[in-house]
C-alpha cells in the first residue's frame, strides 16, 4: 500500500467520524450542538433541528471524503490544492448554512 493510498484511508476515515456523528444527531432525543463546547441553542422543534444539523454533518462528511480523492493521485499533484481550498470552503459554507438557516429557523424567540 502505498503512502497516497494511506493518506486517502486516513482522510476518509475522519469524512466517516462526521457522517457518524450526523447519523447520532439525527436519532438523538436531545438538542444536539452544532459548535464545539458550547451547549445547544434553545429550539423550538428538537426532532426538525436533530434532522436538519445531522443531515448538515452527513453532507459534509460526504463532500470532506469526495474533496479527498485528489490525495490518491500521489504526492506532487496540483490537485491536492483542491482538497486544502475545497474544505475550509466546504467549512466555511456549513458555518453560514447553519447560523443563516438552521439557527433561524429552529431557535426559539
Amino acid at each position: 500500500m502505498s503512502g497516497a493510498e494511506i493518506g486517502f484511508i486516513v482522510w476518509a476515515i475522519v469524512g466517516l467520524a462526521i457522517i457518524c456523528i450526523g447519523i447520532r444527531a439525527l436519532s438523538s432525543k436531545k438538542a444536539v450542538g452544532f459548535w464545539a463546547n458550547i451547549k445547544a441553542i434553545p429550539i423550538k422543534d428538537t426532532k426538525g433541528y436533530n434532522c436538519a444539523t445531522g443531515i448538515l454533518f452527513i453532507c459534509y462528511g460526504v463532500i470532506f471524503i469526495i474533496l479527498g480523492l485528489p490525495l490518491l493521485s500521489g504526492q506532487n499533484n496540483p490537485y491536492i490544492l483542491l482538497s486544502a481550498l475545497g474544505v475550509m470552503i466546504e467549512t466555511i459554507a456549513i458555518m453560514a448554512i447553519y447560523s443563516l438557516v438552521v439557527e433561524k429557523k429552529y431557535k426559539e424567540q
